[in-house]
C-alpha cells in the first residue's frame, strides 16, 4: 500500500483488490462445479471428460491468473520494480502452462472424438488470443524482464505492451463468454431457455467474469493506484518523450 495516500483511499483499494480476488476465484470455482458436477468430472483419457479440463484450465490461466499477473502492479506498486517484474512474469508463466494444458485437452478430445477442429467464433477467438498472450510474454521476457533491447526501443514498447495486456485479458474474457454459450448450446439446447439449473450456474459464471474484467479495468486504469515511477522509469518515459515529441534528454 501507498503510505502517502489518504487512507479512505488505501482502504477502498484494499476492499476492491479483495473484491477482484473473490470474483476471479468465484470463476474458478463455479467452472468446476460446471465441469464436475454437471459434465461428468475430469480424466485426461480422450473422453468427455478430458474436454471438460479445457474450461477450468482457460478461465483459470487466461482470466484468474493473467489478471493478478498485471494486478500485480498495483498491489506491490511500492515494492522494488526488478521483484514484481519477476513476480508479473511467474504468475504469466502459470497462466501459460495452464493455458496449454486446456489447448492440448480440447484437441485431443476432438481428435479421439472425430470432431473437427477450429471452425467456431469461438475457437477463432480463443486461438488468437492464445498467440497474441505467447507473443506478448516472449516479448515481455526479453524487453523488461531480461532486456536484451535498447533504453529507446524499450520506451517504445512500453506503453504497446501495457495496452495488450489488458486488451489480451478483455479478448480472454470475451472467448470465455463465446465458450460458454456454445457448450450450453451443444449440451442443453432443448431446456436451456426453461432456465435449466446448469444453464443458470453458465450464465452466473459469465456474469461473474464480466464484473472480474470490468473490475480489473479499474483498478488498472484508476491513475490513483498506477505505480509511482522510479528512476528507471522516469529515463525511459524521457527516452519515449524526446523520440516522440523531439524534446531534450534532459527535458523532464
Amino acid at each position: 500500500m501507498d503510505e502517502s495516500a489518504p487512507r479512505p483511499g488505501r482502504t477502498m483499494f484494499a476492499w476492491l483488490v479483495g473484491a477482484s480476488q473473490v470474483l476471479g476465484l468465484a470463476s474458478v470455482v463455479l467452472t468446476g462445479v460446471w465441469m464436475g458436477h454437471y459434465r461428468g468430472g475430469f480424466a485426461w483419457d480422450g473422453s468427455a471428460q478430458e474436454f471438460n479440463l479445457h474450461p477450468l484450465c482457460m478461465v483459470l490461466g487466461m482470466v484468474f491468473l493473467q489478471g493478478d499477473a498485471i494486478l500485480v502492479y498495483r498491489v506491490f506498486r511500492n515494492e522494488a520494480k526488478r521483484n514484481v517484474k519477476l513476480l508479473h512474469g511467474i504468475i504469466h508463466l502459470l497462466a501459460l502452462i495452464m493455458s496449454i494444458i486446456g489447448f492440448v485437452a480440447v484437441f485431443d478430445f476432438h481428435r479421439t472424438a472425430k470432431i473437427p477442429d477450429m471452425y467456431s467464433l469461438h475457437s477463432w477467438c480463443g486461438m488468437a488470443t492464445m498467440v497474441l498472450f505467447c507473443i506478448q510474454w516472449v516479448m515481455g521476457l526479453f524487453f523488461f524482464l531480461f532486456p536484451v533491447a535498447s533504453s529507446w526501443l524499450r520506451a517504445m514498447y512500453l506503453p504497446i505492451h501495457v495496452f495488450c495486456g489488458l486488451a489480451l485479458l478483455v479478448m480472454a474474457i470475451g472467448s470465455s463468454l463465446l465458450g460458454i454459450t456454445e457448450k450450453l448450446l451443444f449440451s442443453i439446447m432443448p431446456t436451456y431457455s426453461k432456465f435449466a439449473s446448469e444453464g443458470v450456474l453458465a450464465n452466473v459464471l459469465g456474469i461473474v467474469l464480466v464484473c472480474f474484467g470490468v473490475l480489473l479495468g479499474y483498478l488498472i486504469t484508476k491513475e490513483e493506484y498506477r505505480r509511482p515511477p522510479n528512476p528507471e522509469e522516469e529515463a525511459l518515459s524521457v527516452h519515449f518523450k524526446t523520440l516522440t515529441e523531439g524534446g531534450s534528454p534532459t527535458t523532464p
